[in-house]
């Protein structure tokens, strides 16, 4: 009488309850996410900036002031084309987003303050150390909530989208070191004026406050011009450029003089859309530093003081 003899497990099956290795893939065998070397293009271009920035503080440093003052225009070219390459490349992400801040914060935050410290700010005593601190700390928190505002796209209708909120942080650098661009046209005229050395502070501190204001500025990302202008534009581009080589103090003061020209016009046309869009329009204080919005919460003591309601009585 042949014996009973068991079934054998099938090979896929795992014996005694044992898991089965053979359906786990091996390191070997796992897929290697790749991505196209155009999609690092934008964050390259954003660590040029970064070294733009670095060795502007070294030049600074060394009391070369002109290198370091190019250096820093250098990071805002380098700004302005990271993310145009990154929109054009479709190569956006939260790291290039998070680079871009903190290399701004660099360039256009702490070069300018050692800068100009390392100028004439170093002498005008404890108001010189004050703009030394503000003017960097003031493009952090221009730049955290810039970031915390690009998360909330949604709520912010389309006209809105055309202004900056406040001085953004390469133009509030440009601005910053206006003095030095005169000074550096008329050097031996400021030896003149030394006593005057705290108003450079002041400046620091002024420009520092309009980039934490919420003043609209002009944004340039939405701006659209016709396709019979690209040929003039090129040619104005061009001119520019020359300019910028041959004359550079007096190209970045004039155009440092025009942006803020472009404030009180850029605010005027701010409001004739706000009056066109929007059922109200919101207080001058307010736009400005949101002074209308801060409220003070009632204490224990102001409750008990409240009449009695005589609807209760």
């Amino acid at each position: 009488m042949p014996g009973f003899v068991s079934p054998e497990p099938e090979n896929d099956a795992p014996l005694n309850g044992a898991s089965s290795t053979a359906s786990k893939p091996t390191a070997s065998k796992r897929r290697v996410r790749l991505i196209s070397l155009s999609k690092i293009v934008p964050s390259l271009i954003t660590m040029m900036a970064l070294i733009a920035g670095v060795t502007s503080i070294q030049k600074a440093i060394m009391g070369d002031f002109e290198a370091a003052i190019l250096l820093i225009v250098a990071a805002g070219v380098l700004d302005v084309l990271d993310g145009a390459v990154a929109r054009l490349l479709k190569a956006q992400s939260e790291f290039g987003a998070q680079l871009d801040s903190l290399s701004d914060f660099l360039a256009f935050g702490v070069a300018p303050a050692i800068l100009l410290h390392n100028w004439v700010m170093v002498d005008a005593g404890k108001l010189g150390w004050m703009a030394s601190v503000v003017f960097p700390v003031a493009t952090a928190l221009r730049l955290a909530r810039f970031n915390v505002a690009a998360n909330h796209t949604e709520d912010t209708p389309q006209w809105k989208k055309r202004y900056f909120t406040g001085v953004p942080s390469p133009a509030g650098a440009g601005l910053v070191m206006m003095p030095l661009y005169i000074w550096l046209m008329f050097p031996n005229a400021f030896d003149e004026f030394r006593f005057a050395n705290p108003l450079v502070a002041l400046w620091a501190i002024f420009v520092a406050s309009l980039m934490v204001s919420r003043l609209p500025t002009g944004s340039l990302k939405y701006l659209k011009l016709p396709d019979r202008m690209a040929v003039p534009l090129m040619g104005a581009l061009t001119l520019l450029i020359a300019a910028l080589i041959n004359a550079p103090w007096v190209t970045l003061t004039l155009i440092t003089g025009g942006y803020l020209i472009s404030i009180p016009i850029v605010f005027r046309h701010y409001r004739q859309m706000e009056r066109q869009y929007e059922h109200q329009t919101e207080d001058i204080s307010s736009l400005a530093f949101g002074i209308n919005e801060i409220e003070v919460a009632p204490t224990a003591e102001d409750d008990d003081r409240k009449p009695l309601d005589q609807s209760v009585l």
